[in-house]
C-alpha cells in the first residue's frame, strides 16, 4: 500500500525524521491560509499523487506570497499530472501540501528497503539526490552506496555513519545523520514498511539535514497490525479493477497487453506471463486466485477480466493442489454461464483430479480450448487473441 507524501512526512516525524514545515490543503482556501501560517517570503506547493516525477511535470512551484500560493493550488487541484510513473492518462490532483521554503546547499538522497536476494534491509544513499536519482542509479551504479542491515542486530550507528561519510558529509553533519538514518530504520521496522524514501534529504544553509520529500511503501499483509496506516489508504489513486479484486480475495495487478490471466499461485503467475511474451503475446494482467480459490471467487476473477476492454482473450493456468482441478472446472463452467464471457478460453490444468476437470470441461459444451502444457497453452490463446 503506498500513501501520499505529506502522510508519509508525518508518520516519519513522530519517529524523529526532521521534516519541514507544512500542512496538506483540499481546497485553494486552505492553501493561502496555511502559506500565511507558515510565514517567510517563500512557499513551496506541492501536488499530492501517489507517483514520482512531480517536478518535472509541473507539480511542485514555488510561490512569493500566500495569494500567488492560492493561485497555485487553485490550478492544481482538479488538474491530471503527467509524468514518467503515472503514464500518459495521469493522474489527478485532489490536495497539495504547503510546505516552507528553504534556502538549501546540497540535494541528497536516502532509502530503506527489503532486498529479497539477501533477505535484509538495505539502507542506499547517494550524494546525487534529486529529481535525476534513476538515471544517476543506471549510469552510474557506483554513485549509490549501501549497507545491509542485519534484521536480529538492526542499524549499528558505525554503519550510518559509513553512509554519512560515505555521500561527503561533515563531521558535525555527520553526527545529525547518524540520528536520522537510526530515525528512518525505526520507522521502517515498526510500521512494516516495504519501502521508504527520501529524496531529495537536503543540507540547508545552516547546515540542518531534512526529509524534503518523502515515500512509504507498506506490506498489505501487515496492515492488520497498523489501523492508522491502512486508513490513510486513498481509493482514488488506485485502480478500480485492483480495489475490486481485492474486496475479494484476489491478486490483480492491470498491464497493458490483450490476453487475460487466470492463476493460482504466484510463481505460476509470473512464469505464465513469460512464457505468453514467449509466445509473442501480451499479458493483460497478474491475477492469483490463491490456492484455496472457491466458484464464487473464480467467478469474481472472470468479471474483473473481462471488466478489461482490451482482453481478447484468456489463459487460465491451474496447479490442482488445494484448489482441484474439477472444482476449477466448475467454477469456470457456471461463470462463463452466468457472465456470458464473450472471448475465448484456453485451459492448462495439472494435478489433483485434472481427469475429472477435464471431463467437466469436455462435456459441458462450450468452447474451451484445453492443453497439456504451458508452451502449448501460451501458444493457442495468443493465435486465438489475434
Amino acid at each position: 500500500m503506498k500513501i501520499h507524501e505529506y502522510q508519509a512526512k508525518a508518520i516519519l516525524a513522530r519517529y524523529g525524521v526532521p521534516v519541514p514545515r507544512g500542512e496538506v490543503a483540499f481546497n485553494s482556501v486552505e492553501a493561502g491560509d496555511i502559506a500565511r501560517r507558515l510565514g517567510g517570503s517563500v512557499a513551496v506547493v506541492k501536488a499530492q499523487i501517489h507517483a514520482g516525477g512531480r517536478g518535472k511535470g509541473g507539480g511542485v512551484k514555488l510561490a512569493t506570497s500566500p495569494d500567488e500560493a492560492e493561485a497555485m493550488a487553485r490550478a492544481m487541484i482538479g488538474m491530471t499530472l503527467v509524468t514518467h510513473q503515472t503514464g500518459p492518462e495521469g493522474r489527478v490532483v485532489g490536495r497539495v501540501l504547503v510546505e516552507e521554503g528553504l534556502q538549501m546547499t546540497r540535494e541528497l538522497y536516502l532509502s530503506v528497503v527489503l532486498d529479497r536476494a539477501s533477505g535484509k534491509p538495505v539502507m542506499m544513499a547517494s550524494a546525487a539526490g534529486g529529481m535525476d536519482i534513476e538515471e544517476v542509479a543506471a549510469a552510474t551504479p557506483e554513485k549509490i552506496h549501501r549497507v545491509y542491515i542485519e534484521p536480529g542486530v538492526g542499524l549499528v550507528p558505525f554503519a550510518a555513519r559509513q553512509l554519512g561519510f560515505a555521500i561527503g558529509l561533515e563531521p558535525a553533519q555527520v553526527n545529525k545523520a547518524v540520528k536520522l538514518i537510526a530515525a528512518l530504520y525505526e520507522a521502517f521496522t515498526a510500521t512494516d514498511a516495504s519501502m521508504i524514501e527520501i529524496n531529495p534529504l537536503v543540507v540547508t544553509a545552516s547546515g540542518e539535514l531534512l526529509a524534503l520529500d518523502a515515500k512509504m511503501n507498506f506490506d498489505d499483509n501487515a496492515l492488520y497490525r497498523h489501523p492508522d496506516i491502512r486508513d490513510l489508504r486513498d481509493l482514488s489513486e488506485e485502480d478500480p479493477l485492483e480495489i475490486e479484486a481485492s474486496q475479494s480475495s484476489l491478486n490483480y495487478i492491470h498491464l497493458d497487453g490483450n490476453i487475460g490471466c487466470m492463476v493460482n499461485g504466484a510463481g505460476l503467475a509470473m512464469a505464465t506471463m513469460d512464457i505468453i511474451k514467449l509466445a509473442g503475446g501480451e499479458p493483460a494482467n497478474f491475477l492469483d486466485v490463491g490456492g484455496g480459490a472457491n466458484a464464487e471467487q473464480i467467478r469474481n476473477a472472470f468479471k474483473i477480466l473481462m471488466s478489461d476492454t482490451n482482453v481478447t482473450a484468456v489463459l487460465i493456468n491451474i496447479f490442482g493442489g488445494i484448489l482441484r482441478c474439477d472444482v476449477l472446472a466448475q467454477g469456470v463452467i457456471a461463470a462463463v454461464k452466468e457472465l456470458g464471457v464473450p472471448v475465448p478460453i484456453v485451459i492448462r490444468m495439472e494435478g489433483t483430479n485434472v481427469d475429472e476437470g477435464k471431463r467437466l470441461l469436455t462435456e459441458s459444451g462450450m468452447n474451451f480450448t484445453t492443453a497439456d502444457s504451458m508452451g502449448e497453452a501460451a501458444q493457442r490463446v495468443v493465435q486465438l487473441a489475434g
